[in-house]
């Protein structure tokens, strides 16, 4: 006999009709939004600070399956920001650790761990057949590559950046006339690559994966339009933030284009 937990009604069994009901009751989100996150598959590349907040939210609203790939293991200089991992896992894979804890949160949620590098060789079998692209690098080329794989796939692309005490986010490839990453940081103009800084507050990237999860979902589901190129600026220091217009330019989207080509040929 099925368990009363398993009958699904309007595309949610009971059970999670249960779970997800302090979302579900939001018109904004409702049976619809919620059923269009379980039917959702999103690669999150990068599970450290900013990576490992955004996947346990992603997992905790009902994202249907998650695939995590990172190369690294847990440090103890990672313990300050990354707050899915503990002491005991430390040298452990942080996609493995990550799956188990996020298997444990919401066992409705399929979660993959993939303990490699997110390079030209796997991007196409890793991003291949998923609906959005969670950004939780700190790698500025790995970025175009994303963006790349983003414009050629047409999927879109949630993207987050932080240093020191400010953070970045916005969703690019929203549409296939709307910005791409490239658009705000081109490539062959060396001089607007991305600032770094040699530590980070740990409140921030939690507040950026906060941001940066809430995007994704909104643009997963619809629950919220915005003009494309809508990137928000904050500042913990000093208490600010701000939002920047980033217009498209069809240069830089034909230029993640023919490097999607590239990648397709195996170049």
């Amino acid at each position: 006999m099925i368990s009363d937990d398993r009958v699904e009604v309007g595309g949610l069994s009971a059970a999670e009709w249960r779970r997800y009901v302090r979302q579900t009751c939001l018109p904004e989100i409702g049976e619809r939004g919620q059923t269009a996150w379980k039917r959702a598959r999103v690669l999150i590349v990068g599970v450290g600070g900013l990576g490992s907040v955004s996947a346990m939210y992603l997992t905790a609203a009902g994202i249907g399956r998650l695939r995590l790939v990172d190369p690294d293991v847990v440090s103890e200089s990672n313990l300050q920001r990354q707050v899915l991992y503990t002491q005991a896992e430390i040298g452990r894979p942080k996609a493995v650790c990550a799956a188990e804890r996020l298997r444990a949160l919401n066992p409705h949620v399929a979660v993959e761990a993939q303990v490699a590098a997110f390079g030209r060789g796997n991007a196409l079998a890793l991003a291949g057949d998923c609906d959005m692209i969670l950004d939780g690098t700190d790698g500025k080329r790995v970025r175009y590559l994303l963006d790349s794989v983003s414009v050629g796939l047409g999927i879109p692309y949630a993207y987050a950046a932080i240093a020191g005490f400010e953070g970045r986010v916005a969703v690019w490839n929203t549409a296939s006339d709307a910005p791409v990453y490239r658009d705000l940081f081109p490539e062959d103009e060396a001089a607007a690559l991305e600032p770094e800084a040699p530590g980070v507050v740990g409140p921030l990237p939690g507040v950026a994966a906060a941001w940066q999860t809430w995007e994704a979902l909104a643009c997963l589901c619809g629950a919220r339009r915005r003009d494309a190129g809508d990137l928000l600026c904050f500042d913990l220091l000093g208490g600010s933030q701000c939002r920047v217009q980033v217009p498209a330019n069809p240069k830089r989207r034909a230029e993640a284009e023919a490097d999607f080509a590239r990648l397709k040929a195996g170049i």
